[in-house]
């Protein structure tokens, strides 16, 4: 029996509250205590917000703040998809290492989804995983009109990617030559592993919250945050890391509007895009996950990875759910080598394509 059946407490805002204090409370107190060297003392974290911007309107009018580096007509764009409680931040390292090493031959466009960072607030009713990747779609459309594109995603992110394979899978393998997907899942986290893999407290109380929240919310609004905070906090990392880099990523969990928590919890749980997986079959995929992640487990990742054909699985000792800002180093390097092997592949098939009507000239 788990600790909320031996609880007995299954509703209502002291019962929520107090299951996210009992189940996260130890966790909770390792991940802020455990600080390692400090190795970002000179990190110029706001280089991003210096980065040449615009702004894309959905379709249902939210505003997303966009964000680009690179030439504008550079012969690859990379667009990189955030996760939940996060913003185009959190991709600050692969902004940095990738720019230095792609130099002009890729452009790289960050954004914030809606209701996260700058982005617009959205109804309650369009904050889906479906509309997500609506949302990528036209941010595709309004930055790279031409020319191949990869996808990159952490987490819901990644999701949003999948839900767009689903919904688009007409741009996939000739304008989406490939994709990442990071600590992510293709099926709903009541399927992918969460409060089944793990025998967790941590995770019992996320997957109560998730179910208790939207209601909860109307009541006291300070309820919900008081128990995914912590819980996010408590997967960032598996490691000990600079005590500026959780500072950092702790601004960005402090700053996200408590109604876009509670709006997302139910479509995260819920959504599947599994229909999405045969879509992305023939095109090069990253997989990448750390094994101490305890939002997706390791082993939904190597299901993701076996789905996918032509992926990579990346598997990344000790880290937890933010890999891309725990092992920055790791996760730049696994990007690069997807972003080489879809440009290969596509001058491939650019050039198998040539010799073949060159051949079927010779015929006639």
């Amino acid at each position: 029996m788990n600790i909320l059946n031996r609880l007995g407490l299954f509703g209502g805002v002291a019962g929520v509250a107090a299951i996210g204090t009992l189940a996260g409370l130890n966790v909770v107190k390792a991940a802020t205590t455990r600080r390692g060297p400090e190795i970002y003392a000179s990190e110029d974290f706001a280089v991003m917000s210096r980065d040449r911007s615009r702004v894309v309107v959905t379709e249902d009018d939210v505003p997303l703040l966009v964000r680009e580096v690179g030439p504008e007509d550079a012969p690859l764009t990379v667009i990189f998809v955030h996760g939940y409680c996060l913003r185009m931040e959190s991709w600050h390292f692969q902004r940095t290492q990738l720019a230095e090493r792609w130099g002009g031959a890729a452009r790289m466009v960050f954004y914030d989804q809606r209701g996260h960072g700058e982005a617009g607030i959205p109804t309650a009713e369009s904050c889906t995983i479906a509309q997500l990747g609506r949302d990528l779609e036209a941010v595709i459309e309004a930055t790279a009109p031409s020319g191949p594109v990869v996808l990159v995603g952490h987490s819901m992110g990644g999701m949003t990617i999948l839900a767009m394979a689903r919904q688009f899978p007409e741009l996939f393998d000739d304008k989406v030559i490939g994709v990442g997907l990071l600590a992510t899942t293709a099926a709903g986290l009541n399927q992918s592993g969460l409060g089944r893999n793990l025998d967790n407290p941590v995770i019992d109380a996320f997957r109560l919250a998730v179910r208790t929240a939207p209601g909860v919310v109307q009541q006291a609004r300070g309820a919900a945050r008081a128990i995914i905070s912590p819980i996010l906090r408590a997967a960032s990392y598996g490691t000990e890391v600079s005590p500026r880099l959780v500072t950092f990523s702790e601004g960005m969990l402090n700053d996200i509007s408590v109604v876009t928590i509670v709006n997302f919890l139910e479509s995260l749980e819920l959504h599947d895009e599994s229909e999405a997986l045969p879509v992305l079959g023939d095109i090069p995929a990253l997989v990448l996950c750390g094994d101490a992640d305890m939002i997706i487990p390791f082993t939904s990742s190597k299901a993701l990875a076996a789905a996918l054909p032509r992926a990579e699985l990346v598997r990344v000792r000790d880290a937890g759910h933010l890999v891309e800002l725990e092992f920055p180093q790791v996760t730049s390097d696994a990007i690069d080598r997807l972003v080489r092997r879809a440009v290969s592949r596509r001058e491939d098939r650019v050039n198998s394509a040539l010799v073949g009507g060159l051949e079927r000239t010779d015929v006639g």
